[in-house]
C-alpha cells in the first residue's frame, strides 16, 4: 500500500472526484430554432435513459396477445402515426399503433425488434423521416436516413414481414404554429427522400404508400385544410391518409412476403 505514504495521490484524487461533482449542467447545442431547441432539451433525459424509449409500449406488448390463425395483424410505425387513432380509421381490423411522437429512424431502430418483429405481425407500415430532416436527435444527412430506411426494411425481410413505405408528408407554413415546423424541414430535402423511398421500394419489390402527392397543394405544400400546425394530419388529414393506407396494406398481403 505504498500510495498510501504518498499525499499527492490523495490530492489528485479528490481533485478528479471534485471536478465530476463541480461539472456543469449538460446542454445541447442550439439549432436556430427556439421550439427546437426547447423540445431537446426536455428529451435530455429520454436520450441518456432510454434512447430508443422501449418503455412505451413495453407493456402493452406483454399483454399482447399472438397472432390468431389468419389474423392479418399490421404494426403501423412510426411518429404522426403516434396521434392517429386507428381504431376510428380501421373498425375491427387489427392494427397496432406503435408509434412515439418526436422520434428519428435511428430510434426506430433501436425498438423495431420489440415494437414490431416480437409481435409477428404480417406487415409493417413505415412513415417516417420528417423528424429525421428538422434534427430532432441531432443533425443527420439525407444518405444516413436513406440507411436507416434500409436496415429498417432488411429488418422486416429477415423476418417475413411485408413492409409498406410510406413517402413523408409534405408540410406547410400557413398558420403561426406551422412556420418553426416548416422552416425545419426544407422542402427540397423531403422531395429527395420521397424519391429515395419510391425507387428503393420499387427496386426491393416493396409497397410505396403516396401520401404526399394527395396531401400536397399547387404551391407544393400541406394542403392548409389538413393540418392545423402545418405537420400533424388533423382528422381531415387522416381521412385522406386512412383510405390509401388500407389498399397499400391489401397490396402488400396479397404478395408473398419476400425471402
Amino acid at each position: 500500500m505504498n500510495h498510501l505514504r504518498k499525499p499527492w495521490v490523495l490530492v489528485l484524487t479528490f481533485l478528479w472526484i471534485g471536478a465530476f461533482a463541480q461539472a456543469p449542467p449538460v446542454t445541447i447545442p442550439s439549432t436556430g430554432f427556439a421550439g427546437l431547441d426547447k423540445y431537446r432539451a426536455s428529451r435530455i433525459a429520454i436520450y441518456a435513459n432510454d434512447y430508443g424509449e422501449l418503455a412505451r409500449y413495453r407493456e402493452a406488448n406483454a399483454a399482447l396477445k399472438p397472432p390468431a390463425p389468419n389474423e392479418n395483424r399490421v404494426v403501423f410505425f412510426g411518429s404522426i402515426t403516434d396521434i392517429w387513432k386507428l381504431d376510428q380509421s380501421f373498425p375491427g381490423k387489427p392494427y397496432l399503433n406503435r408509434g412515439i411522437g418526436g422520434q428519428t429512424t435511428s430510434q426506430m431502430l433501436v425498438r423495431f425488434r420489440q415494437d414490431v418483429i416480437n409481435l409477428r405481425p404480417q406487415a409493417v407500415l413505415v412513415l417516417a423521416g420528417t423528424n429525421d430532416i428538422a434534427g430532432n436527435t441531432g443533425p443527420i444527412s439525407n444518405a444516413d436516413i436513406e440507411a436507416n430506411f434500409a436496415s429498417l426494411a432488411e429488418l422486416a425481410r429477415a423476418h417475413n414481414i411485408r413492409f409498406i413505405f410510406a413517402s413523408l408528408l409534405p408540410v406547410h407554413n400557413y398558420t403561426p404554429k406551422a412556420q418553426e415546423f416548416f422552416a425545419e424541414r426544407p422542402r427540397e430535402r423531403i422531395l429527395a427522400l420521397n424519391a429515395w423511398i419510391r425507387q428503393y421500394s420499387s427496386a426491393n419489390h416493396l409497397v410505396y404508400l403516396d401520401y404526399f402527392d394527395a396531401m400536397v397543394d399547387s404551391q407544393g405544400m400541406l394542403k392548409r385544410e389538413l393540418a392545423d400546425d402545418g405537420l400533424h394530419p388533423n382528422q381531415a388529414g387522416f381521412a385522406i391518409m386512412a383510405p390509401l393506407a388500407q389498399k397499400a396494406i391489401e397490396q402488400a398481403l396479397k404478395a408473398k412476403p419476400a425471402l
